[in-house]
């Protein structure tokens, strides 16, 4: 494997991404039609260096302000909402890396992501009673551990380096066990079959007796007694997929209507883009799309704040900030795609053009963490003063 370009600047990063992103756009809707798992644009994709840039100047990496970072998987996202998905787990592990762990594990895999190494996901299983409750454990074995558990929902497995599990340990509390790829009796199935978010290969993760050194072990809940960015963090990379689909969308439906759609026989125009409620209602989304990516950028200056400061009054005021943004990315994603349609036109539900893919993908992608309760996090803090919960689902 080659090593990755690294990636300086927040400027750089930008530049990166807008590149990446016009090198897959075009392949996007024919990658969704025939489920092509994008091996190779996921190398691509971490020969960039943007897998890196969110790791701390100190180890080499560009430390990217949260304002950059989410704009970075945006602009990816607009492009191919599913290759902008598969690097979540990554970033938000990256992050926690950063939070809690040791100054040996943080040198070791900084260094190996910084020269395109990436982290997956094994965390959440299916035959649990809520998705924070863990069967797989940790159990002692000698000078290390061994792991046996199924898991779920594994987005970016089948293509990373590394696999971080969330286990229980022998205390009861959830750590990550960050696991080589090719360890004996670790497997990724290819079974993910959701309708949208195709090609992220979100499937399951079996470990059978995985060998396990304690230098691969971090402790998770160290995250949660405390107020730290993990939180918000991860859930503020979700609006940005969010966001990029919102802005997929519409410009399809722009597209659309300007060059295909014919005008409704009682607007008495010559072309759809004239229509005058065709008109009303293109306003409509942009103003909601300008609205959530401007919550998007006051969120993630939030977010700085907070890791800039952590206290109980910055951490709460940036998971606030966050569930607020991901409320606006979640109903202009799931508005947008649906409006597409309408507005488009029946000729746009033809399964040529692939414009389904940003309803599928928005409809899957929104349904990581329920809207209705960050409505009442927000609700209960400003009515009753009660603190949003430390989870990385708010």
């Amino acid at each position: 494997m080659a090593e990755a370009q690294r990636i300086k600047s927040d400027e750089q990063a930008l530049e990166a991404a807008r590149l990446f992103a016009e090198q897959i756009r075009r392949e996007s809707a024919a990658r969704d039609r025939e489920r092509r798992l994008p091996f190779d644009e996921i190398e691509s994709f971490s020969q960039t260096g943007l897998w890196g840039i969110t790791v701390p100047k100190e180890y080499g990496g560009a430390g990217v302000s949260t304002t950059t970072f989410t704009e970075v998987v945006a602009i990816v996202s607009e492009a191919d909402a599913s290759i902008g998905q598969i690097p979540q787990n990554h970033y938000a592990n990256v992050e926690e890396i950063r939070l809690i762990g040791a100054e040996g594990q943080k040198k070791f895999f900084f260094e190996r992501i910084l020269k395109g190494e990436r982290l997956g996901n094994a965390a959440i299983e299916r035959s649990t009673k809520n998705v924070i409750t863990n069967q797989t454990q940790l159990v002692p074995d000698g000078d290390g551990y061994r792991l046996t558990g199924e898991k779920f929902y594994c987005t970016g497995a089948l293509f990373a380096h590394w696999v971080p599990v969330r286990v229980t340990n022998a205390d009861g509390n959830r750590v990550l066990a960050i696991v080589n790829r090719h360890s004996e009796g670790l497997t990724v199935i290819d079974d993910w079959s959701a309708f949208g978010q195709r090609t992220t290969a979100s499937g399951t993760v079996v470990l059978k007796d995985v060998r396990v050194i304690p230098d691969q072990i971090l402790p998770s809940y160290e995250a949660y007694q405390r107020p730290t960015t993990r939180g918000p963090f991860s859930q503020i990379i979700h609006v940005a997929i969010d966001v990029g689909i919102a802005r997929a969308a519409i410009a399809d439906t722009i597209e659309f209507v300007k060059n295909r759609s014919r005008p409704w026989i009682d607007a008495n125009v010559e072309r759809a883009s004239d229509d005058p409620l065709t008109i009303q209602e293109l306003g409509r989304l942009e103003y909601a799309l300008h609205a959530a990516e401007a919550l998007m950028e006051r969120a993630a200056l939030k977010v700085d704040r907070a890791a800039a400061r952590l206290d109980d009054q910055t951490v709460n005021a940036a998971s606030l900030a966050v569930a607020e943004a991901k409320i606006a990315a979640t109903e202009i994603s799931i508005q947008a795609t649906n409006k597409l349609f309408e507005l488009a036109g029946t000729q746009s539900t033809l399964d040529k053009h692939g414009l389904d893919r940003h309803w599928r993908n928005a409809r899957v992608h929104t349904l990581h963490d329920p809207v209705r309760w960050k409505y009442y996090a927000l609700g209960n803090y400003y009515l009753n003063g009660v603190p949003p919960p430390r989870h990385a689902w708010l």
